[in-house]
């Protein structure tokens, strides 16, 4: 018996963004998903961070978790945010690593 394994090499998604409805809706699905997270992640670290009786451990790793995701949503959202736009972007045009984007 042989298996035969399906090697994936290029994006799933990126046959999707060819339209520019697709683009948009992609952009807005994100853009709701990120925007519930961060409400989410607020409401948490502020509830941990203002509630007195909230600080047993428990809660430490609560609020140290939210940050954690708070912090991953940052930094990895926008990035998909863009390119399911098309749009590349570079903060600082003369750094190398940009033209990997």
């Amino acid at each position: 018996m042989t298996l035969e394994l399906d090697s994936i090499s290029h994006f799933l998604l990126l046959p999707l963004a060819d339209t520019r409805q697709l683009q948009l809706l992609h952009f807005c699905l994100f853009l709701g998903i990120s925007l519930a997270a961060l409400l989410g992640n607020g409401l948490v670290i502020s509830a941990v961070a203002c509630g007195h009786h909230l600080h047993s451990p428990m809660f430490f790793f609560l609020l140290h978790l939210a940050l954690t995701d708070l912090g991953s949503i940052l930094t990895t959202v926008p990035k998909a945010m863009m390119c399911c736009t098309g749009v590349s972007y570079c903060l600082l045009p003369g750094v190398r690593a940009c033209l990997s984007d």
